[in-house]
Order: structure tokens, then C-alpha cells, then sequence
């Protein structure tokens, strides 16, 4: 969308009494989450749909590693988008929508495992995480051998991430799956940005020794 407008200044300037300046303010620039999360606040539709398309795989990924049964993973999500649009009265323009998005997920993904705590105890070997979302093609011009090269790859990096601690899990995967901050990270997680270090830091000292040891163990 263009918007034009014209500005008429009256005095003297470079020899003229008055003269008309056309300006034309062109609005090529998207518009920030934070501004379309205001407009959604008002009612607009148009704005929410803007938001879901940019953050639906983002926060569909960090629900997926988060959640510990793949059948939950839509659930959640869903709620999640739910919860947003009941809480959008509280959004303040002083705060990032992705924050405030994932806060908002995180808080649900939490309720529903205390709610569920009981059937996880009953069963805790029937989840197995197909960890889809977040799993790159790899493209066809490669060789077979090539191609199982690299999903043997990703299936031993992934199996080294599910064997973090939740707490440590987290903190990379909202970085490295993500790209959020540590400052974000420690919004969303409400802790310390030293805290959200640490548990980077022990989170890749652990799958260095973990993908050693899954090497180690393969044949020669």
C-alpha cells in the first residue's frame, strides 16, 4: 500500500513567496509483530493472520520437542493460539510479541503436563518423538549414501538433544531451532540470562559426550 501526501509551506524561500512540496511516504516495509499484535488487539483479522503465518512453524517446532507424546503436540498449539487471543488485552506495545507468544505456549505446555503427570508415570515408554518439524530434506541430487549419511546424522543429533534435561533442552532448542535470544529466552523461561548461559553451555558440553559416545559405538 503507497500513501501520498502533499505538504504546502507559505514564506519566503529561495526567492519565492510560497511554494507546494510533494512527499511521498512509501510504505515498503513489512510491519513489526509488535504493531500487527496492537492491530489484532483492536480486531483486525487481517493482523492475527499475518502473526499465525509468521510464527505458526516456529512455535509448532518448540512445542514438538517440548511436549513428551507427539499426539499432544496439535493440542497444545492450538491452545496456545487460544490463549493468545483470550489474553491479547494485556499485550502492552512495550513488549515483544515473540516473548510474549512463547510465554504464553510455554505457560499451557506446562498446565497440561501437570494435568497429565499421572498418564506420563503410567506409561512413560509409549511417546517416541518423530521430531518431523524440525528434520531438513535432503535434496534428491544427492547419492543414497550420501542422503543416509546425513539422516543417520540428524537421527543421532536428534537422539543426543532428547536426552538433555528438559531445562537444557529448552534453552537450545528455543536458540538453535528458534533463533531467539538470551535475553528472550530468559523472558520466556523467567530466568536469569547467566542461568540461560549455563544451561547452553552444559547443554552442548552433554552432546558433545553423548554423539562421541553414539560414534563410538558404531561398528568400524
Amino acid at each position: 500500500m503507497h500513501d501520498s501526501f502533499t505538504l504546502t509551506v507559505h514564506g519566503n524561500y529561495a526567492g519565492e513567496t510560497g511554494f507546494s512540496v510533494k512527499l511521498a511516504a512509501m510504505m515498503t516495509e513489512p510491519q513489526t509483530d509488535e504493531a500487527l499484535m496492537l492491530l489484532y488487539c483492536d480486531g483486525d483479522l487481517l493482523a492475527f493472520k499475518e502473526l499465525y503465518q509468521r510464527h505458526r512453524l516456529g512455535l509448532y517446532r518448540f512445542i514438538d520437542w517440548r511436549s513428551p507424546r507427539q499426539e499432544w503436540v496439535d493440542e497444545i498449539v492450538q491452545d496456545s493460539w487460544a490463549a493468545l487471543h483470550a489474553a491479547r488485552s494485556q499485550y502492552t506495545a512495550l513488549a515483544s510479541f515473540k516473548t510474549y507468544l512463547y510465554q504464553i505456549a510455554r505457560n499451557r505446555l506446562i498446565d497440561i503436563l501437570r494435568q497429565r503427570e499421572s498418564l506420563l508415570d503410567a506409561d512413560p515408554d509409549q511417546y517416541e518423538h518423530t521430531l518431523e518439524s524440525t528434520q531438513e530434506s535432503t535434496p534428491l541430487t544427492r547419492s543414497p549414501e550420501t542422503r543416509l549419511e546425513k539422516k543417520q546424522q540428524t537421527e543421532r543429533l536428534h537422539e543426543a538433544i532428547r536426552s538433555l534435561p528438559s531445562e537444557q533442552k529448552e534453552a537450545l532448542v528455543l536458540q538453535q531451532f528458534n533463533g531467539l535470544s538470551l535475553e528472550e529466552i530468559a523472558t520466556i523461561t523467567a530466568v536469569s540470562t547467566e542461568t540461560v548461559k549455563s544451561r547452553l553451555r552444559y547443554a552442548m558440553q552433554k552432546l558433545r559426550a553423548e554423539l562421541h559416545t553414539q560414534t563410538q559405538r558404531e561398528p568400524a
